[in-house]
C-alpha cells in the first residue's frame, strides 16, 4: 500500500523564523526561484506563504500577462521568486502560456517549483512533465495534500519522486504547512546536492524518432552547452516561434553562461538559419498528426503515473458526495441560472444597502465637517474668494464625492466577488453562461469579466486577461461597459425611486423602484450580448474558440486574506485612478459655473446651446453638461446635475452655491428640485437608460488603453456605447411622445 502523503516537517513551527519576508525590493538576489503550476492549485498561494503578500506586480514587457516578484532570505540567500501565471500547458497557445515557457527557458531561474494540486495529480502532471523536458532542476510542491486526505486519495510522495525523478515535497501552504521542507529542497537543488534524473519520454514514433535525432545532433554541435536539446528539436518541428527566433539570434547559447560564450566565439556546426531550413524540411516529412500523437504520449505517461503513485479509498467520503451533489445543482439546466441569479442578486443587494451607512459617515466627515473646515482655513489664510471656491468647492469637494459614493460599494463588492472566487462558484457562472457567449461570437470567460464589471468597469478591464484569444479579448473590453458598475447604481436608484416609485402606491413603490433598476442591469446584459454578436459579425470577425475550463473543488473562503487582497490589489488601485481624475472634474465643474459669459456663467450658457439636442433625446442640456464634466466618475454625476439645476433655475435657498456640487438627505427633495427644473419621466426613464448606454468613465478608457496599447480601440469603446445612447433615448422619446 503506497504511504500517505506525510504531515509536513513539524519542525514548520520552530523554522520559521528562519524565513524572512523582505517586501517589494526585488533588484538584487542570490537565487532565483519560479513558481509554475496549473490554474486552483494553490500556487498563489505557496507564494504568499514566501514573500509575505508583499509582492511586486506588473506587466511583462510587451504583455498585458501581469507578473508577481517577491523577495524572501532564507538560511542567508536572498531569493527572489517569479510566480509564473497559472497554465495548463506550455505549448505557447496563449500569452500565459508564452510567458511560462519563455521564462522558465530563457530566464535561467536556479530552481523551477511546479505547484501540483493532489487532489487531481493526473491532471497536473501534465504540465510537470512539460517543464521536465525543459530543465532539470525542478522540485515539485505537492500541494492540498489535505484535501486529497479529505477526498479518499492517497498519494505516495516519496514513489512519485522515484516516477518523475526529482524532489517532491507535500504542502498544504495554506497553513503554511510544509512551507519550510520545500526551501530545504529548493535550497539542495539550487546548490547541486542530490542529482536530479528528470523523467522524459522515452518513446517516440519512429519517423518523428528520426527527425529528433537528426535535429538533436545540428543543435548540440551548435549550442552545446544547452541542457534540454532534445526538448528544443521537437519544439522546432512544431515550429515554435519563440524557439525558432532563439536559434535564428543565437539566445539559445546564452542559457548557460553568456559571458564564457562571448569569450569562446562562435559555435561550430550549422548556422541558426540552416537548422531552421533542417526543421523545415523535416517538419514536412513527418505526418500530420505528429503532434497529436506526442500529446497523447504525454498525456499517457501521466497517467500512468499518476496510477502508480495515487490510491482511491472504496468510500471518497462526505465531502466528495457534498461537492458532487452541490456541482449538479449549481450547473443544472433547471437550477443553475436561477441560483446564478439569486446568489447576483444578493451580492447586489448586500453592496447597495451595505454601502448606505459607510457611504453616509463618509459624507458625513469629508463633506459635512472637513469641507467646512477647510474652506474656514482658506479664509483665515485670506485665500481671494476663487482660489478658496477653485481648491475647496471644487476640487477637493469632487473628490470627497468620489470617495464616499465609490469608496464603500467596492470595499463591500469586491471582497464579496473574491470569496465567491475562492469558493470556487465563479467558474461554476462561467460555465451556466459559456452557451450564451459563445452563440455571440464571444468567450465563455467573459461571464467572468462582466460579472467583475457589476463592481467597477475598470476592474472588469483588466480582469479580461484571463481571456487567451485576443480578438475575443477585445470584444470583452468594449462591451465591458455595459455592466453597470457601481457608480451608477446610485443614479438608476435614486431616479426610479423619484420618477417610477410615484407611478405606483405607496406600497408598491420601493418594488416597483427595484424591479427598474434591476430590468436596466439586465438590458445592459442583452445590450452586451448584441453589440459581442455585432463586433464578431464585422470588426473583430471570427469563430468563438473552445477553452479549457477547470472546475476546482469547493473551498473554505480565506477571510484575512480575502479582505487584504480585494482592497489593496482592487479596491484601492481603482479609487486612486478615479481620485486623480476627480481632482480635474472637480476643477472643471468649479469653473464653468463661476466664469462669467454675458449676464450668466459659462455652464448656463453651454446648458443652454445643448438644450435642443437634450430635449430631442428626452434628456436635457443639464445631463448632457453633467456627463461630459464628470466623465472623470460616475459617481459626481447626481451630485453635479442638481448643483447645475438650481444655477440654471435660479434657485434661491438651494445648494451650497455656483459649482458646489451637493446632494439632499431625501429622494423627494430631490424630486422636488429636478421637478422644478422641468423634469418628467420620460426624462428620468432616458436619464436610466443613458446612464447605462454612455462612454465609459475616464477611469476606465485609461485601463482600456493601458490594456491593448491602442488609441483606436479605446475611441471605439468611448464612442459606440455613447452612439447607441443617442439612439435608444431618441427612439424612446419618440415614441413615448406618440403614444402619450
Amino acid at each position: 500500500m503506497p504511504a500517505t502523503a506525510a504531515p509536513p516537517d513539524q519542525a514548520d513551527a520552530r523554522d520559521v523564523r528562519d524565513l524572512i519576508q523582505l517586501g517589494l525590493k526585488t533588484e538584487e538576489y542570490d537565487l532565483l526561484l519560479a513558481l509554475a503550476g496549473n490554474p486552483n492549485t494553490g500556487k498563489s498561494t505557496v507564494f504568499n506563504a514566501l514573500t509575505g503578500l508583499r509582492q511586486h506586480t506588473g506587466n511583462w514587457p510587451g504583455k498585458t500577462v501581469v507578473r508577481a516578484e517577491g523577495v524572501f532570505a532564507h538560511q542567508g540567500d536572498r531569493v527572489k521568486v517569479v510566480d509564473l501565471p497559472g497554465t495548463y500547458s506550455l505549448q505557447a497557445g496563449s500569452a500565459d502560456e508564452e510567458v511560462a515557457r519563455d521564462f522558465i527557458l530563457f530566464g535561467r531561474p536556479h530552481v523551477t517549483v511546479v505547484v501540483a494540486d493532489a487532489t487531481r495529480l493526473e491532471r497536473n502532471l501534465n504540465l510537470v512533465l512539460q517543464i521536465l523536458e525543459i530543465t532539470d532542476r525542478v522540485v515539485v510542491c505537492l500541494n492540498l495534500t489535505d484535501e486529497a486526505r479529505r477526498h479518499g486519495l492517497r498519494v505516495d510522495a516519496e514513489a512519485l519522486s522515484r516516477e518523475l525523478g526529482v524532489p517532491v515535497v507535500p504542502t498544504v501552504a495554506r497553513e503554511k504547512e510544509g512551507i519550510q521542507e520545500l526551501l530545504r529542497t529548493v535550497k539542495r537543488v539550487a546548490d547541486g546536492e542530490g542529482e536530479t534524473h528528470p523523467y522524459r519520454l522515452k518513446e517516440l514514433p519512429s519517423e518523428l524518432e528520426e527527425a529528433v535525432g537528426e535535429m538533436v545532433t545540428a543543435l548540440q554541435e551548435r549550442f552545446p552547452e544547452v541542457p534540454n536539446v532534445r526538448w528544443v528539436a521537437l519544439r522546432l518541428l512544431s515550429g515554435d516561434e519563440s524557439v525558432e527566433s532563439a536559434v535564428r539570434s543565437g539566445e539559445l547559447g546564452d542559457l548557460e553562461d553568456p559571458e564564457a560564450r562571448k569569450e569562446e566565439g562562435p559555435s561550430p556546426g550549422l548556422s541558426g538559419d540552416e537548422i531552421l531550413e533542417r526543421a523545415i524540411r523535416l517538419r514536412w516529412s513527418l505526418s500530420p498528426d505528429f503532434q497529436d500523437r506526442l500529446t497523447e504520449g504525454l498525456y499517457g505517461a501521466a497517467q500512468e503515473i499518476a496510477d502508480a503513485v495515487v490510491e482511491e479509498e472504496k468510500s471518497r467520503g462526505m465531502r466528495w458526495d457534498f461537492d458532487q451533489k452541490l456541482d449538479r445543482l449549481l450547473t443544472s439546466r433547471r437550477y443553475g441560472f436561477p441560483l446564478m441569479l439569486l446568489v447576483l442578486a444578493l451580492v447586489f443587494w448586500l453592496t447597495v444597502e451595505g454601502a448606505n451607512v459607510p457611504s453616509a459617515f463618509l459624507a458625513s466627515v469629508l463633506i459635512d465637517t472637513v469641507h467646512p473646515a477647510l474652506t474656514s482655513f482658506g479664509e483665515s489664510l485670506s485665500f481671494p474668494w476663487w482660489l478658496n471656491g477653485f481648491l475647496f468647492d471644487g476640487m477637493y469637494l469632487a473628490t470627497a464625492w468620489v470617495v464616499s459614493v465609490m469608496l464603500p460599494p467596492m470595499a463591500i463588492f469586491f471582497p464579496l466577488f473574491t470569496l465567491l472566487e475562492d469558493f470556487g462558484y465563479l467558474p461554476r457562472v462561467a460555465f451556466n453562461l459559456d452557451s450564451l457567449f459563445r452563440r455571440a461570437g464571444a468567450h465563455g470567460k467573459q461571464a467572468l469579466t462582466m460579472s467583475m464589471g457589476f463592481g467597477c468597469n475598470a476592474a472588469g478591464v483588466v480582469s479580461t486577461r484571463v481571456i487567451d484569444s485576443p480578438r475575443e479579448r477585445l470584444i470583452a473590453i468594449i462591451t465591458n461597459n455595459f455592466s453597470l458598475c457601481n457608480g451608477r447604481w446610485p443614479t438608476q436608484i435614486l431616479i426610479a425611486s423619484i420618477f417610477l416609485g410615484a407611478l405606483a402606491p405607496a406600497h408598491w413603490a420601493g418594488l416597483l423602484s427595484a424591479a427598474a433598476v434591476v430590468a436596466v442591469a439586465l438590458l445592459g446584459i442583452a445590450f452586451m450580448f448584441l453589440t459581442s454578436w455585432l463586433l464578431s459579425r464585422s470588426v473583430l470577425k471570427g469563430e468563438a474558440t473552445t477553452f479549457s475550463l477547470e472546475l476546482p473543488p469547493y473551498r473554505p473562503p480565506r477571510l484575512l486574506q480575502t479582505l487584504y487582497t480585494s482592497l489593496i490589489d482592487r479596491t484601492l488601485i481603482v479609487l486612486w485612478r478615479a481620485v486623480v481624475f476627480a481632482l480635474p472634474a472637480g476643477a472643471a465643474i468649479w469653473l464653468i459655473s463661476n466664469i462669467p459669459v454675458g449676464q450668466a456663467s459659462l455652464a448656463e450658457a453651454l446648458v443652454d446651446f445643448l438644450d435642443p439636442f437634450g430635449l430631442l433625446l428626452g434628456l436635457n442640456g443639464v445631463i448632457l453638461l453633467a456627463y461630459v464634466v464628470a466623465i472623470p466618475a460616475n459617481e459626481i454625476v447626481i451630485p453635479t446635475v442638481l448643483m447645475l439645476t438650481v444655477l440654471v433655475g435660479s434657485m434661491a435657498g438651494v445648494g451650497e452655491g455656483a459649482g458646489v456640487m451637493f446632494e439632499l438627505e431625501s429622494a423627494s427633495a430631490a424630486g422636488e428640485v429636478l421637478r422644478a427644473g422641468g423634469w418628467t419621466v420620460l426624462t428620468g426613464v432616458n436619464l436610466m437608460l443613458f446612464s447605462l448606454l454612455h462612454n465609459p468613465c475616464s477611469t476606465t478608457l485609461y485601463t482600456i488603453y493601458k490594456e491593448t496599447g491602442s488609441w483606436r480601440w479605446t475611441a471605439l469603446s468611448a464612442l459606440l456605447p455613447l452612439a447607441m445612447g443617442f439612439v435608444v433615448t431618441f427612439l424612446v422619446a419618440q415614441v413615448w411622445r406618440l403614444v402619450a
